[in-house]
């Protein structure tokens, strides 16, 4: 049984920064393709970024390249997401999500290949 939890939400102005973690359990998280979804308020779940299990690589969306950066610790079964120069559109909860399997870029930024999800941190920008 896969559990994840997120954590290192909150309100913060415009231009800030926040770093949410992902704390995962069991070997199939820690071996498994892992990522960020954000999903506003009247919106569809939104792809933000993927790592692959060892950490070597991330694919980002256009709208947070750059001002994003996931990174992963196996050791400790955690993922992260460093967020800065945040924006009043980035407000959303963000969910943290593992699929049992690497794909195409187009198969990875939808949300029904996903296995596993937790249950979101709610992220608040100010203008």
């Amino acid at each position: 049984q896969v559990q994840l939890i997120e954590s290192g939400g909150g309100l913060v102005q415009a231009g800030g920064s926040l770093r949410l973690s992902c704390a995962t359990s069991g070997t199939t998280a820690i071996n498994s393709p892992m990522a960020w979804f954000r999903q506003a308020p009247g919106k569809e779940r939104e792809f933000v970024t993927i790592i692959n299990w060892s950490g070597s690589t991330t694919y980002y969306s256009d709208s947070v390249k750059g001002r994003f950066t996931c990174s992963r610790e196996r050791a400790k079964s955690l993922m992260y997401l460093q967020m800065n120069s945040l924006k009043p559109e980035d407000t959303a909860v963000y969910y943290c999500a593992v699929r049992r399997t690497w794909g195409t870029l187009e198969a990875l930024r939808r949300a029904e290949g996903y296995d596993y999800w937790g249950r979101g941190t709610q992220v608040t920008v100010s203008s």
